[in-house]
């Protein structure tokens, strides 16, 4: 049975909760979610919206600081219409119930906290958990809302497009390659269901999951920015990775991010003899952006051979500490480290992909009738290091933008929503009965993707590593079409491809810049590559 809606959002972070509230005014919306519908990068994200709202700061300086993080890549008209744009869209976020601290009494005089590479405070949270508030926001209003439909544990398996129409026999003349859907599979009862939308929105989040140390959920596998690239959407920055400094180092803690926000207010990084080491690498020392912290720590941990160093805020009123960050207090305290007394043990860990769809200004993709928001795209605001706390700033932007864009198409697409669209073909397949080689495989690509594609590479650690991937991909193709479908093989897939999508973007750019560091090529190269990597399926 074929499913038909006006809007198809695959994701339920900010980004596509943002658009599908907005969308469902002029037409029905379908969301496309892995898991539970709370569960989503965005919840876990703790330090907040950079919005300029306080007094000493203006949208100049934002973008100063924007385009000094993103070290030359950033498209400085995308930076200036996302910075100008931010503080309407965060006021629709109180409209819609989302409460942040506060600094007097007033609707929009919020307390504004500082993270690393800003030059003022501009911080918008709400305590440490401020992703969890602005999704729960999103989240009540989404349910209540009739024109939107929501499926969870339905996982996207392939996006349709008019290339694909025309291999199941289904002869269309009058377009040029473009989006009409998307195959999803429904980890209930196990079936491929067919989706038929006007306009589809991917905002399915970051990819850092394959790696093997992540802030991530299970869930970031890259499925938008793979399921794009195999429908022949061009791709772009991908070897900018963020590491994020100070990931939480124990051996019972998964994904658990020490937020840069810690740092924000006074927090200093030391070794395991108490030296802070920050100023040896830079004046800024803890306030220094991501991609100079974390580099910092990955040169001391390789010195010194330690597991960890320390974030230590234990110098600051354990009154502050507690009020200021209840959440990381709390979940620190479990595994016995009490961060008002005590030093926290943090490791850098994969956290932010840069680089993604390519889009325009509205979030279009080159493929027509597909929008992509939030990380799963590149919008040029980042350039080749995200500054701290502008993903949610860009996500709410684009959403926006996305809609007003989408909305106009809308009228003229579904009077051509005729296509016959053909049923996922299960023909000839089984059901699986060696779940090991997908096990197998998703750590191979996660173990070589930390040691060959990581903070620091190299040419022959990345030649290496697209060598072993190219194995890999083999292996998971013939048994990709072999057997019946599991969220654990489609997740697979998208890593897999992510993965050597990542590892040739890194291997073209033949220099040192932001995030992608190459001991080979120490030294900026404006000459040859300030410009974007882009990457396109040759079919």
């Amino acid at each position: 049975m074929i499913q038909k809606t006006d809007f198809l959002v695959i994701g339920s972070g900010i980004a596509g909760l943002s658009y599908a509230l907005k969308a469902s005014e002029h037409g029905h919306v379908t969301i496309i979610t892995k898991k539970n519908i709370q569960q989503s990068n965005t919840a876990l994200a703790q330090g907040g919206v950079a919005a300029v709202f306080g007094k000493q700061d203006s949208f100049d300086l934002h973008v100063a600081d924007t385009l000094k993080a993103g070290d030359g890549l950033c498209d400085p008209d995308v930076v200036k219409m996302v910075v100008e744009n931010g503080p309407k869209r965060v006021r629709e976020l109180v409209d819609l119930g989302a409460r942040f601290n506060m600094a007097g009494t007033g609707k929009f005089d919020f307390a504004m906290g500082r993270e690393g590479g800003h030059s003022v405070k501009r911080i918008i949270h709400a305590h440490d958990l401020t992703g969890r508030e602005i999704e729960d926001a999103l989240v009540a209003r989404a349910k209540e809302n009739e024109n939107i439909t929501i499926l969870e544990d339905h996982v996207a398996v392939n996006l349709i497009t008019f290339s694909s129409s025309v291999r199941s026999g289904v002869l269309v003349t009058q377009y040029d390659n473009f989006c009409c859907g998307a195959y999803v599979l429904n980890n209930t009862t196990g079936n491929v269901e067919t989706f038929h939308a006007a306009i589809t929105l991917l905002a399915t989040g970051g990819a850092s999951k394959v790696y093997l140390y992540t802030s991530n959920p299970d869930i970031a596998t890259g499925d938008g920015i793979a399921m794009a690239y195999r429908a022949g959407a061009s791709v772009a920055n991908l070897e900018f990775v963020q590491f994020h400094p100070t990931c939480l180092y124990h051996p019972k803690a998964k994904n658990f991010l020490i937020s840069e926000a810690v740092r924000g207010e006074g927090a200093v990084l030391i070794d395991g003899g108490g030296r802070q080491f920050m100023e040896d690498y830079t004046p800024e020392k803890e306030l220094a952006c991501r991609d100079v912290v974390a580099r910092a720590i990955d040169s001391e941990l390789k010195k010194t051979g330690a597991e960890s160093v320390f974030l230590d805020i234990s110098h600051k009123d354990p009154d502050f500490i507690r009020q200021r960050f209840p959440h990381i207090h709390a979940r620190c305290l479990e595994y016995g480290i009490d961060i008002t007394t005590d030093p926290i043990p943090v490791v850098p860990a994969a956290h932010y992909m840069c680089g993604g769809v390519a889009t325009d200004l509205n979030g279009k993709s080159d493929v027509q009738r597909l929008y992509a928001v939030g990380e799963t795209a590149c919008t040029g605001l980042h350039g080749a290091n995200r500054l701290a706390s502008n993903s949610l700033l860009e996500a709410l932007v684009y959403a926006h933008n996305a809609y007003l864009d989408s909305v106009k198409e809308l009228p003229a697409i579904k009077k051509n929503m005729d296509i016959t669209l053909a049923p996922w073909d299960e023909t000839n397949t089984t059901d699986s009965d060696e779940a090991i080689v997908v096990s197998h495989n998703w750590d191979e690509i996660r173990r070589l993707m930390w040691n060959y594609v990581g903070i620091v590479r190299s040419d022959k650690r990345l030649q290496r590593a697209a060598r072993r991937i190219k194995t890999i991909q083999d292996e998971i193709n013939e048994y990709y079409w072999d057997f019946k479908l599991t969220s654990d093989l489609v997740e697979l897939r998208n890593i897999a491809t992510v993965a050597k999508l990542v590892i040739q973007s890194a291997l073209l750019r033949k220099e040192s810049r932001g995030l992608h560091y190459n001991i080979g090529y120490p030294e900026r190269d404006d000459k040859r590559f300030l410009i974007s990597t882009l990457v396109k399926k040759r079919f």
